[in-house]
């Protein structure tokens, strides 16, 4: 397989991948001989966080096993918006499963490759949160469980934002989406539902399990390293933003992850065997409110009215997340 060198429009700028570093300390995207796994001409939405979670993702999986990886792809905004017949956005080996059997197919190419000796090409799978969380989940645990010789990526925009922003198992509480509106006396998604599947992951006791988020592309990128360097199941889950489904601004998705970590609500972490082996610290912490109130789909807790006491519980589920996982610099492990 041939690729071309990626051309840089931006020059002389903090563009993605940190041109202006030192070689030795540049991202897998400031290198125009990056594989560029999903090249231009999709037709995902404007900020899209998944499609640029994907590029990383497959980019910094392609440089680490030299190229010799192949790719299984769930239904979803992924699927949809990269591969519209007879046309492909993606540079490599891609295969297209049903929405709920990502994990399956995933496994049965590592089982096939491993028969015919081909130890040197790697599986990974993906999909979104609907696929993963909700659809595909028990593929992904009997994965899981046999431990098959796959690293699944769960691009996490928290919704099926493919099909009309329904809710998800991923979905936050509180937030807006088509099927929990902000109509009540406990407007939007309810408190006390949805799973985390990280957590879960873990309980299974893999190799590696991991989280991350767009919003630090060497972290990212060093987590995908990492883990096609192990074999056996593994899972990393990323926090993508969605502009459409999440009413926020096109030109701050990568802004809306940071503060999603900043704020406690989402925690950066590693993990091997079920156990936290190391955590992303939070540098400079914020309210909750400072992740909310850029986004629409939490806009009914400010307006007509406040919603201190939503507001208040968000941010205790924030604050209980940084103390379980040791969040802030005087608490690491």
């Amino acid at each position: 397989m041939t690729t071309e060198r990626v051309r840089f429009y931006q020059t002389g700028s903090f563009a993605v991948g940190n041109r202006l570093l030192p070689v030795e300390a540049r991202t897998v995207q400031a290198d125009p001989g990056r594989s560029n796994a999903l090249t231009s001409g999709h037709r995902a939405c404007q900020g899209c966080g998944e499609a640029l979670a994907a590029r990383y993702v497959l980019d910094a999986a392609m440089r680490a096993t030299g190229g010799r990886l192949v790719t299984v792809n769930a239904t979803g905004c992924l699927e949809v918006f990269s591969s519209p017949y007879p046309e492909t956005s993606w540079q490599v080996p891609w295969l297209h499963s049903l929405f709920g059997n990502a994990p399956a197919v995933a496994s049965g190419v590592a089982t096939a490759l491993r028969v015919r000796g081909r130890t040197d090409i790697r599986v990974l799978g993906q999909g979104g949160d609907g696929g993963t969380v909700d659809i595909g989940f028990g593929a992904l645990s009997g994965m899981f469980e046999r431990g098959d010789d796959v690293l699944f990526v769960c691009y996490d925009n928290q919704g099926y934002m493919n099909t009309g922003v329904q809710r998800s198992g991923a979905t936050p509480p509180a937030a807006r989406t088509a099927t929990t509106q902000a109509v009540g006396p406990a407007p939007g998604n309810v408190f006390g539902q949805g799973k985390s599947a990280p957590l879960i992951a873990m309980a299974h006791e893999i190799p590696y399990v991991a989280t991350a988020t767009i919003a630090d592309l060497h972290d990212l990128e060093d987590k995908v390293v990492r883990a096609m360097g192990m074999h056996g199941a593994r899972y990393l889950h990323v926090l993508v933003p969605c502009p459409l489904g999440w009413g926020s601004d096109a030109g701050q998705t990568v802004r809306i992850a940071r503060l999603a970590v900043q704020s406690g609500l989402f925690p950066v972490f590693e993990a091997e065997r079920g156990e936290v082996t190391a955590v992303s610290p939070i540098r400079h912490r914020i309210p909750v409110e400072e992740y909310l109130r850029p986004q629409a789909r939490f806009r009914h807790l400010f307006a007509p009215e406040r919603r201190d006491d939503v507001i208040d519980r968000l941010q205790a589920d924030a604050d209980r997340t940084i103390h379980r996982f040791h969040l802030l610099p005087g608490e690491q492990r």
